[in-house]
């Protein structure tokens, strides 16, 4: 086969190729720019913290976990146990194994081993849920393009401000430390107002939480064992007061 006739067998595939990664890094752009910000504040509190720029920017490089990365952040630096801390990062980040079970039935046939641990690697809420929205099954290419730019926005975010902690001022920095409760409120509240189960589930575990830290004797329960208290009770509680009850094959009807 000539060159020419090469080429154009291999056009089509070359076409698709480049849409897929297109559409990845389209899809990706918003989310990396969000990540920015949030990790931003990431960078700025693991150096107010005692540790280094290059400490934290390697931490967000391999972890990309938002609230896990912020609740380890805090418990490093409160010198908590190791079995603390990596129960609490656990049960926090216990939702991205769910995520990337149901995401593994979205990829397309043939994709390796390695290939699925990068995917599931880059998995989190706003990924998770731009890739389950595809119609069909999505290819690797497609999803390590939509990774990249989420990543490199994380990752960079908290280099940038790690960097900049010592520039800026502290009424800047004092409101840069609450970035990540708001975006946590933004996510939760739309749900809440719509989904009597997850309305309850919040209330409880802010209600766990807030006895917790007014009770002196559960004092000693602060910290991650708090999270891991009112993580366990508030899902407990949920399930049994609010379970999914299956119906036919594929639905489901939530008990309001």
């Amino acid at each position: 086969m000539s060159q020419s006739e090469e080429h154009q067998a291999n056009g089509p595939q070359s076409l698709l190729t480049q849409a897929e990664v297109a559409s990845g890094l389209a899809d990706g752009l918003p989310i990396g720019l969000g990540y920015f910000a949030v990790s931003f504040a990431f960078g700025l509190a693991a150096v107010e913290g005692g540790l280094a720029a290059w400490v934290a920017t390697v931490i967000s490089l391999t972890n990309l976990t938002s609230a896990g990365q912020f609740a380890g952040l805090q418990l490093m630096l409160a010198h908590r146990p190791l079995v603390e801390i990596a129960l609490t990062t656990v049960l926090i980040n216990l939702r991205y194994m769910l995520m990337s079970l149901s995401l593994s039935q979205k990829l397309a046939p043939g994709t390796g081993l390695v290939q699925r641990l990068l995917i599931g690697f880059g998995v989190t809420d706003e990924i998770y849920a731009v890739s389950v929205s595809q119609p069909g099954l999505i290819s690797t290419r497609y999803s390590l393009s939509l990774l990249l730019l989420p990543l490199l926005g994380w990752t960079g975010g908290t280099l940038t401000g790690a960097l900049a902690g010592s520039v800026l001022p502290v009424s800047v920095r004092a409101a840069l430390g609450i970035a990540l409760y708001a975006m946590f409120v933004a996510i939760v509240m739309p749900t809440i107002r719509h989904s009597r189960p997850v309305a309850l589930v919040a209330g409880v575990a802010a209600g766990i939480s807030t006895l917790i830290a007014l009770a002196p004797p559960l004092a000693i329960l602060r910290g991650g064992w708090q999270i891991i208290l009112a993580t366990i009770v508030a899902a407990a509680l949920g399930a049994v007061l609010a379970p999914i009850h299956v119906g036919e094959p594929g639905q489901t009807e939530e008990v309001n």
